[in-house]
């Protein structure tokens, strides 16, 4: 396995920055080894990481599409200016980027934050503002309803901290990645050299200190329910539902309940696997991805 700040170097390499809506935007744009008839595959990461949760499944994903991955503003690679963040925000920058990159048909796979992310954008296209066809979607482990979801204490924390970013040295790496680590599974173990990279790009260009900025989602989260939740059930395009079912938070009543919502959906839980599944169990998240499982 490499080193972390080798695994960095690595990503940062496979990726580039674009200017979207005037801010710095890291994008991985990988084209498809065998190219079929599928539309580019976007996906959207989860907080409080960025795109590099996906590095151990993005060329399995890219076998037969086009896969685009972005790190949003304030996370990962991107700039991180001290400014307030919203859901609805981070989904402006999607669409830009999109339109920069002469992209209208899009399949799209999100996760955590990303989710919601993606609720917006099904909402905007669902309501004709935004004006692309959306073929398919990938959803894995994420808060789409919010009276099932087990808040750890480190979002408690943050969502409790003033809307400001924090002092230099208030949050280490210790602290951070032990909520990161809390989320999965029980019996998993991650491996440090992962942890390393997960921590240089958080923490890239002070991001550690904008954590409790980034936090205000959950309040959005709970604030705009009505519009993000509905269209993640309601939007007609094929869904595949890929769940961890030892997450802590997304716990797995949240794929039972996406289920019942959405009977023609194809779902897949992954046992002993929690809040990460393309990070836990690489494998077993392609195989659902591409299979079914």
């Amino acid at each position: 396995m490499p080193t972390g700040e080798a695994l960095v170097a690595a990503w940062r390499a496979r990726g580039h920055h674009r200017t979207v809506l005037g801010e710095r935007v890291f994008v991985v744009d990988v084209p498809a080894v065998d190219p079929g008839d599928g539309p580019p595959l976007v996906v959207l990461h989860g907080f409080p990481t960025s795109s590099f949760d996906f590095h151990r499944v993005v060329d399995g994903l890219a076998a037969r599409r086009r896969v685009v991955l972005l790190d949003y503003p304030g996370f990962g690679l991107s700039a991180k200016p001290d400014r307030p963040y919203l859901l609805t925000g981070q989904a402006d920058t999607v669409v830009a980027l999109l339109a920069d990159l002469g992209i209208d048909r899009l399949g799209l796979l999100t996760h955590d934050i990303g989710d919601t992310v993606g609720g917006e954008l099904l909402a905007r296209q669902l309501a004709g503002t935004w004006d692309v066809e959306v073929s398919d979607r990938v959803l894995t482990n994420g808060t789409v309803f919010m009276d099932l979801v087990q808040l750890s204490d480190g979002q408690r924390l943050l969502e409790s901290l003033p809307d400001e970013r924090l002092p230099d040295g208030v949050l280490d790496r210790d602290a951070v990645l032990a909520g990161v680590v809390a989320t999965f599974a029980p019996d998993a173990r991650p491996d440090p050299d992962e942890l390393d990279a997960q921590w240089a790009i958080l923490s890239a260009e002070g991001g550690e200190r904008l954590l409790p900025r980034l936090a205000r989602y959950i309040e959005e989260r709970r604030r705009l329910e009505a519009r993000f939740t509905p269209p993640v059930t309601a939007h007609p395009s094929p869904l595949t539902v890929v769940w961890g079912t030892a997450d802590p938070i997304a716990v797995a009543a949240m794929a039972d309940r996406l289920q019942a919502q959405r009977a023609d959906a194809r779902v897949v839980r992954l046992d002993g696997v929690g809040h990460y599944p393309m990070l836990e169990a690489p494998e077993r998240f392609l195989d659902a991805v591409r299979h079914g499982g």
